[in-house]
Parts: structure tokens; sequence; C-alpha cells
């Protein structure tokens, strides 16, 4: 069985997550390569999808929610994402299960479905902002947290985009994409390929942990699966999808900016030495939980960045070179230009 070098698996995950050569792919495909993007803050999605995207307009992502080809909804580990139209139903229904479970070891007592059933009734009429739907169910925190567990709500716009960034305004999923027709199990299965696609090799608890499945769950789909099989430096056995790309550990990597709560540097894809170990308590700290704007350099973290007065700005963690630098102004000024 091969080994797969940290090298080789950092290249894997770039190429996969389009952060080697930017594509001309269009939005709804791009985010099907990477397996979605988090989206818990609206302009991180804009800046994720520049850094991926070749001639990527903010205008681009508003028109693609506005046209319902990529959506925002709480999916993978109980996090708002944007996706595709495509994939939004197989993965809404390969989490539900684990979900729900996850929920009921919490608050008790509470009228979760009977409150969705209500909620579900009045948005046959149409999305609902935040302050009608608490209005439905009645102001209880904990229901409004619940809820979503029973009715598939996704946010829409023109919430949840950069010119209004809080996502307030809520369909119900059948309304604005049409209903689902996946099982449960091939929800699982189009997890586990959209996480070796858009990630890389790994093992089968990196899968789960990205999925916010537990690991019983993944390991009998993947069992019935044609894949192929590495191992790490470390001797733990990697899965892949057969033909996915692995790029020569040699391919050089540009400079990339990243924004917050970008999935390269979650745990998940510890492995790929993306976000190298000496710097993640100053990229994720207590004042940080979302993580730092980040400045990729061959690959892997080499400091932060932020936007401000029109400028972005530098925060190396240690000297670069000159010509690093010369890249990194370079690539902060069509950031700039982007936040214009």
């Amino acid at each position: 069985m091969r080994t797969l070098t940290g090298r080789e698996l950092n290249r894997a995950l770039l190429e996969r997550q389009l952060l080697l050569d930017r594509t001309r792919m269009g939005i709804p495909r791009a985010l099907e390569k990477m397996g979605g993007l988090q989206a818990q803050y609206a302009p991180s999605m804009y800046i994720g999808l520049w850094s991926r995207v070749e001639g990527l307009r903010r205008d681009d992502l508003t028109r693609a929610l506005e046209r319902r080809s990529v959506v925002q909804g709480t999916l993978m580990r109980m996090t708002i994402h944007l996706v595709s139209a495509s994939d939004y139903w197989p993965f809404a229904v390969g989490v539900r299960k684990a979900r729900r479970e996850s929920w009921l070891k919490g608050p008790r007592g509470l009228d979760v479905s009977g409150a969705a059933r209500k909620l579900r009734a009045r948005l046959t009429d149409g999305p609902l902002g935040q302050a009608e739907v608490d209005k439905v169910l009645g102001g209880d925190p904990a229901v409004r947290n619940g809820v979503g567990l029973y009715v598939d709500l996704v946010r829409v716009p023109p919430s949840g985009t950069w010119e209004r960034r809080r996502a307030d305004i809520y369909a119900a999923a059948e309304e604005w994409l049409g209903p689902a027709e996946v099982t449960p199990e091939d929800g699982i299965e189009h997890l586990i390929r959209s996480y070796l696609a858009g990630f890389g090799p790994a093992p089968t608890a990196d899968i789960a942990n990205w999925a916010g499945l537990p690991i019983s769950d993944v390991t009998p789909v993947l069992e019935r699966l044609k894949l192929r099989r590495f191992r790490s430096e470390t001797g733990g056995e990697l899965v892949d999808l057969p033909r996915a790309p692995l790029p020569d550990p040699e391919t050089p990597a540009p400079v990339r900016f990243l924004p917050t709560w970008d999935a390269t540097l979650l745990a998940h894809a510890r492995r790929t030495g993306v976000l190298p170990e000496e710097f993640r308590p100053r990229v994720f700290n207590v004042k940080t939980p979302h993580s730092m704007q980040t400045l990729l350099v061959d690959g892997a973290v080499a400091g932060t960045w932020k936007h401000e007065r029109g400028r972005v700005l530098l925060e190396p963690f240690a000297r670069l070179d000159r010509a690093t630098m010369r890249e990194l102004r370079e690539e902060a000024d069509r950031l700039a230009d982007f936040h214009a």
C-alpha cells in the first residue's frame, strides 16, 4: 500500500479546493468540487469563492443566490453552508438523523415537531423574516434553535448577502428548491464522495468529523464503495476516490487569501499541513473562535490579513522573502478591489 507524504496530502487538498489554480467553472460546480463553503458570515463565502474562481465578481454570487442555483442552509456539523442546489438535499437528508439525535440529548419537554408543523404551514405562503418566525414559534429560543431539525429551512436573499449580511429571511427548502428525492443512505454516500473529492485522501474519522456524523454511520457506507487505499506517514489508512487528482508534491502553490471559517483550516484537514500547528493558537483562540483571516504561502498559513480603509493589510507570522511579499501585495491589491 502506497504511503502518502504530508506534502502530497497538502497538494491534493489545494488542488481539490481549487487553491492551486483558479477555476473558470460556474459557482454551483465549483461549490460541488469543494464540498461547499461555510457561510456563518456572509462576506466569507464571497472571499472564499474569489480565491478559487477566476474573475469572480460579488454580483455573480448574489445573482446565483437569487436564481436559486446555490443556497445557504444549516447542514454539516450543524453549521451554515453555501452549497449548490443539487447538493442541498443529499447533504440535508444525509445529516438529518445525526442532527436530530444530537438535539435530543439537550432540552426535554419541548414540542419542537409541533412548532415545526406550524412554521411549515406558514412558509407555504412564502419566506418569513426572523421576527415573523419568532411570532409563529412563540418566542422560545430553545424551540427556535431546534425547529430546523424538523422543517428544512434555507436562508434566502436579500439576506445573507454581501449587501445585507444578516441571514434572517427563511424559506422552506421544499418551496425554494423543490422536494427531496434522496434516501438517507444515498445522502451519506454523497457526503463521503463530496468530502474525498474536496479534501483528498482521508481516514474515516476525518470524513465523519467534517460531516458531523458518527463513525458508525460512515463505516458501512464506505465498505460498499470502490475506493483507493493509502497509508499516511504515521501508518494510518487513508481512503480516496478512484482517479481523484494527486498532484506532484513539488507543484508550486501560489499565495492565496482565505476568509474566516474556511474549512481547510479545521480539524478534519489537519493531516494536510495547511495550518501549521505552531500557528493554530494564533488563528483560532478565545477572541477568534471563527478563525482569523489567513494568507497562504507555499500551501500553508504564513500570516493573517484584514481589510481596513480600502486596503488589505498583511500581517506575516515571520519574515518573508522579497519575491513572496511582492506576490502577496499584488494579491492584496486585487482583494482590495474586490471589496471596493
